[in-house]
């Protein structure tokens, strides 16, 4: 009799042949009552030489012949051509530990060769061979559940999920109802779990989830598994996936990396499908009953709840998720980073024509070289961060007022930087260094309009006829405008103009003289001291 390695390996190639017991008995038929040669049978039902040649040795050592039996049945003439080898004495091996083994596998460096080299050592008088050794084993992982015949090794992936059902929070105040998303994320080697509810999927969400993930476990896997939820994968592709900047930047920090699954392949993420089912039978289950007005109060239940699953015995498998845990994955994940990490959130801004950009209804001044360009925008809670190019450009102050600007002098050119520190105590002092009546109607230009900016270009340009016609002259002609009544730009000109500034002043009364403004659109001298 054959050793009982032979029996095994000969057992898997004729049980893997391609062929129905229709087939079988046309092949005996062919043989015996049309009398084909092989070649012929092989021809006419589709099979190769060599299976019709192995069928028809089989036949023949058990003596079948043609025409069949009327109640032979396909089963027993199955069992009679490949009739099962007698197990041997169980008593003859020493046995193997298999759900050990499982477990071990998971460790980093560890595989079935050393495990076998193990066990031999360990029982050196009555072992299985190696090739019997993987045959029993993969016999054994066989009839695990489809979930658990992924191998992930220890600290090596967290897989992450939203689970399909929502768990409704009630407003107190005004009775709306909020559905809850629950994220789910568990370990790969143990299955130690994670939910949390939070309000929405959105990014800043998804975020947290992660970051509360890495401390619930303590570390941090060698990759997150995710599905493509748009707040973790911008485009999903087969082969190229593209991830969100802003969740690459959390992952970065932790010093991890996103593994987006294909798309329509679910057997990639079984596992988290797995455990976000777990949640909903031990934990959601559990709450159908319960009414809830926060979120602190739901996430204070589903850890409770948690707890329980986690340390809950495993059925086929040694130990709870938490051994498990603690055993595999806990020793092999990477530290958490020393400092926390702040959200940001990534966006892309143009450059508008007077180089500033517009975030969230505020405007933030950039070099004005880079106008119409487009810039990255790197948003958190304080601060505004511009990159072009991947290369940082300024930053600013958040600003959460709308319509305002934020303005650096050194961004504008430099024309438009003289015009924007003009000010009105920089206008009167210009006119101070002319003379009083200069300075009186310069005062004047800026409170007979309701904002002083809108008299900015009225007192340049009065300011800049001491150049044409020298200070003494435009204070003369200042003091005759004053003298007339008239705060006008063009009255001061026309006077130097026609040189009536030389001319003797008109007498005045207390009747005629100009009386001072007063408008509550007007601000009044006190207002510049």
């Amino acid at each position: 009799m054959p050793p009982f390695s032979i029996i095994i390996k000969k057992e898997i190639r004729l049980s893997a042949l391609p062929i129905s017991m229709r087939k079988l008995k046309d092949l005996l038929r062919l043989k015996y009552e049309a009398g084909l040669s092989q070649r012929q049978i092989a021809g006419a039902l589709r099979l190769s030489l060599g299976v019709v040649n192995k069928y028809l040795k089989a036949a023949e050592a058990t003596g079948i012949t043609w025409p069949l039996p009327e109640d032979l049945s396909e089963g027993q003439l199955r069992r009679r051509i490949f009739p099962p080898s007698a197990p041997l004495p169980q008593t003859q091996y020493a046995p193997i530990d298999f759900a050990t083994i499982h477990q071990e596998l998971k460790r980093k460096g560890v595989t079935k060769q050393l495990l076998w080299e193990e066990y031999v050592e360990a029982n050196p008088d009555n072992h299985y061979q190696r090739a019997q050794f993987f045959f029993h084993y993969q016999q054994w992982r066989d009839r695990l559940r489809l979930s658990m015949r992924q191998i992930h090794r220890a600290g090596e992936k967290m897989l992450v999920d939203y689970a399909g059902q929502t768990v409704p929070i009630v407003n107190p105040i005004t009775g709306e109802i909020i559905p809850a998303q629950i994220f789910v994320a568990v370990l790969g080697a143990s299955n130690y779990a994670y939910a949390e509810a939070t309000l929405t999927q959105q990014l800043h969400d998804w975020i947290g989830s992660h970051v509360r993930a890495f401390e619930f476990f303590a570390g941090v896997t060698q990759l997150v598994i995710i599905d493509n939820l748009k707040s973790g994968v911008t485009r999903a592709d087969r082969y190229e996936p593209v991830t969100n900047r802003s969740y690459e930047e959390m992952l970065a920090h932790y010093g991890t990396t996103a593994l987006p699954t294909r798309p329509k392949k679910p057997r990639d993420k079984a596992k988290v499908e797995n455990s976000v089912r777990l949640v909903e039978r031990w934990i959601l289950a559990r709450l159908r009953h319960h009414t809830f007005f926060s979120l602190t109060d739901l996430n204070q239940r589903i850890g409770e709840l948690l707890t329980h699953l986690n340390q809950k015995p495993f059925r086929k498998l040694p130990g709870s998720r938490r051994s498990q845990y603690e055993s595999l994955d806990l020793p092999a994940l990477l530290p958490l980073p020393a400092t926390p990490y702040q959200f940001a959130e990534w966006r892309y801004g143009r450059v508008h024509i007077d180089y500033h950009v517009e975030v969230e209804g505020h405007y933030y001044s950039v070099p004005h070289q880079l106008r119409k360009s487009q810039l990255d925008v790197r948003l958190t809670a304080t601060t505004v961060e511009f990159f072009h190019q991947n290369r940082p450009v300024t930053s600013h102050p958040r600003s959460d007022r709308l319509g305002a600007f934020t303005t650096i002098p050194e961004h504008m050119p430099s024309h438009h930087r003289a015009h924007y520190e003009w000010s009105p105590g920089r206008f009167l002092q210009w006119a101070v260094e002319i003379g009083p009546h200069t300075r009186d109607f310069t005062r004047g230009l800026l409170e007979s309009r309701k904002h002083p900016e809108l008299a900015y270009r009225s007192c340049l340009g009065l300011l800049s006829l001491a150049k044409k016609y020298t200070p003494q002259r435009l204070e003369a002609a200042c003091q005759r405008a004053l003298v007339l009544g008239t705060l006008r730009q063009a009255s001061v000109r026309s006077i130097l103009e026609r040189g009536l500034d030389s001319q003797p002043l008109p007498e005045t009364d207390t009747e005629t003289a100009v009386e001072p403004l007063v408008h509550e659109n007007i601000r009044g001298a006190a207002y510049y001291r």
